[in-house]
């Protein structure tokens, strides 16, 4: 797959030429697809105008710009998504935070039944997930209209949550109410990027879903008022957004990233695309911030959950992997932390697992509305 240079506008990068300032590995091809996807040009938006004026259906404009960090009035198209991922786990590893700010939410059902209505409008369909892992645990994922949402390049509302970009540090302001159990989510996450990358990649073969990571590696402050927490850690951010539904591309992936011992991370994606090619793709990201392509490793399984969701991942040769928790048990979702092997040393990583054709199924559809309630307002 190529990658886009966003500095030379409306020029596709050669497969095998490194963007200015890169080297080989922004350009990853998929390992069993060599065309190259069309429109593979400069997203509208990424400078100047307005962040929901639309220009054409196939170059889509990045949750990010490369070197710059996150931009959050890039426009969604219909049916399509955007959405911005934080992790990080504390350093002594009692507790662990998720967060994903979403326009377009892809996961919602509301969204997927207005679709299917004729209505395909992805900002009336926005939410901020939170979830806390650790010794104290909540999730929320209330879902809000158009009323809800206010964005400019810098900062993300969405209904009383936000998230603020000042160029050095992500800040995202929270107030939620978990869910089943309505209790408060309150307070302030800081992340602190150890370098700014941004460089979007291809996940399938017609150009429609891209991925951006924006910070491989960060520190991350959590500061809640409500649950009281107070912890600092090892944390992530990327972007991901599409011009179609995820379900119409793809029918299961897995990714997962880890924390290398000099500071870098390791990122692997691994995608089963419904035109029967895979899109296999692994980066390794150096303390600096400059990022290579490595060989995808061996796959390996993992134990399903108790909804019988398949699990697997990518370990090194003779090497094991195995899970040392579940975050997320759902019918078509997990999230797992990993004990496993990378690049020739052990690691922890974060990792997901997601089957599309379950989450289009009916009665998985029937089941998400209580754990992803809607706001009236």
């Amino acid at each position: 797959m190529r990658g886009i240079d966003f500095r030379s506008p409306g020029a596709p990068l050669a497969d095998d030429a490194p963007p200015a300032g890169g080297n080989e590995g922004n350009q990853i091809r998929d390992a069993r697809d060599d065309a190259s996807p069309p429109g593979a040009g400069r997203a509208p938006g990424a400078e100047g105008g307005h962040g929901d004026e639309v220009t054409d259906d196939i170059t889509l404009a990045a949750g990010c710009e490369p070197g710059r960090g996150p931009r959050f009035d890039a426009p969604v198209m219909p049916e399509g998504y955007l959405w911005w991922y934080v992790d990080a786990f504390s350093d002594d590893r009692r507790h662990g935070i998720t967060l994903i700010a979403q326009v377009g939410s892809c996961f919602s059902p509301y969204y997927a039944w207005a679709r299917r209505r004729g209505d395909s409008d992805p900002l009336n369909h926005n939410s901020l997930n939170v979830a806390l892992y650790g010794e104290c645990k909540r999730w929320s994922m209330t879902e809000r209209g158009r009323s809800a949402l206010r964005r400019d390049a810098s900062r993300l509302e969405i209904g009383p949550s936000s998230l603020s970009w000042d160029g050095t540090c992500l800040t995202i302001q929270i107030d939620e109410i978990a869910v089943p159990i309505p209790r408060r989510i309150r307070g302030t996450v800081k992340l602190y990027p150890r370098t700014v990358a941004g460089q979007p990649y291809f996940l399938d073969g017609a150009g429609s879903h891209r991925w951006a990571p924006i910070a491989p590696g960060a520190r991350v402050e959590v500061q809640l008022d409500q649950p009281a927490l107070r912890w600092s850690g090892h944390g992530y951010l990327d972007s991901n957004w599409g011009s179609e539904p995820l379900e119409k591309a793809f029918r299961y992936w897995e990714w997962s990233r880890a924390e290398l011992k000099d500071g870098g991370t390791a990122v692997l994606y691994d995608a089963t695309r419904r035109d029967g090619h895979r899109t296999e793709l692994g980066l390794h990201f150096d303390p600096a911030g400059d990022v290579e392509r490595i060989e995808v490793p061996p796959h390996a399984k993992l134990p399903t959950t108790a909804w019988l969701m398949q699990r697997g991942t990518r370990v090194d040769p003779r090497q094991t992997a195995r899970v040392t928790e579940t975050l997320e048990n759902t019918p078509f979702y997990t999230r797992s932390v990993l004990e496993t092997h990378l690049l020739g040393e052990p690691v922890t990583a974060m990792h997901e697992s997601v089957c599309l054709d379950r989450f289009s199924a009916r009665w998985v559809q029937t089941l998400l509305p209580f754990r992803i309630p809607r706001a009236r307002r």
